[in-house]
């Protein structure tokens, strides 16, 4: 059976004190990297995004419909004012003036039709690019939530960062000055049981928060002093003081 001096072994309960600390803040660490508000934020922004990319491809779709269109338009516009400078210059037969003007009618019913096309395609574009900023909006304000609780997140793991390795660097200069046979004990104890040493307290183990049997309160009563002795059910290291009986 391990042994090490009572006093000795009452240093295991500050010991324990720091690695619970250190326990504690690990856990804290996960939580804020796992915040449920940021795993919400980003689905929310990757849906957000999809709909913002579906409104700008929609707008420059319509832009390119609207170039085509009003390419359409000037097209048309060029014959007819070339049609136009023909018909008025008077040169011709006067049946080939009678067939000008009426494709310079037919022209300029295409070129109305045309501008028609042009115009519906245009207010389709504006409301178009009012949708897109519109979405724009609700990504920016979605992105600017983002940022927001990052930052605190960041701040909040900074602080858990610094605290961290102000108990472990505490914890180390502890730990060097314990007998290290005990020390290997109780390391390998709180590896295998996450709980390394607690308190016997009138015949309670607090590393298991059960109170101990009869035969199991007899036999650790029966070792010796300088005995490490175990708690039953939690596995742990468990301290004594004539003080806790």
């Amino acid at each position: 059976m391990a042994k090490a001096a009572p006093a000795e072994q009452l240093k295991l309960l500050e010991l324990q004190g720091l690695d619970a600390r250190l326990k504690a803040l690990s856990n804290r660490r996960r939580s804020l990297e796992n915040d449920p508000r940021i795993t919400d934020l980003e689905a929310a922004l990757n849906v957000a995004n999809g709909e913002l990319g579906a409104a700008k491809l929609a707008v420059h779709d319509a832009e390119a419909e609207l170039k085509r269109a009003e390419a359409d338009v000037e097209q048309v516009a060029v014959r007819i004012e070339k049609d136009e400078a023909r018909l008025n210059s008077g040169t011709g037969l006067s049946k080939d003036l009678v067939a000008l003007q009426k494709d310079i009618a037919s022209l300029n019913k295409r070129r109305s039709d045309l501008e028609d096309v042009e115009l519906e395609v245009l207010e389709r574009l504006d409301v178009l690019r009012e949708r897109q900023a519109a979405q724009q909006s609700i990504v920016d304000d979605i992105q600017g939530s983002f940022g927001g609780i990052r930052a605190e997140l960041d701040a909040a793991l900074a602080e858990v960062a610094a605290e961290e390795n102000e108990v472990a660097a505490k914890r180390t200069a502890f730990a060097a000055g314990l007998d290290t046979g005990m020390l290997a004990v109780y390391e390998k104890t709180l590896a295998r049981r996450g709980v390394g040493a607690a308190r016997l307290f009138h015949g309670t183990s607090e590393g298991s928060g059960m109170q101990l049997s009869p035969g199991d309160l007899a036999e650790i009563k029966a070792a010796a002093e300088d005995d490490i002795v175990f708690c039953p059910d939690s596995g742990c290291i468990l301290v004594r003081s004539a003080e806790w009986v």
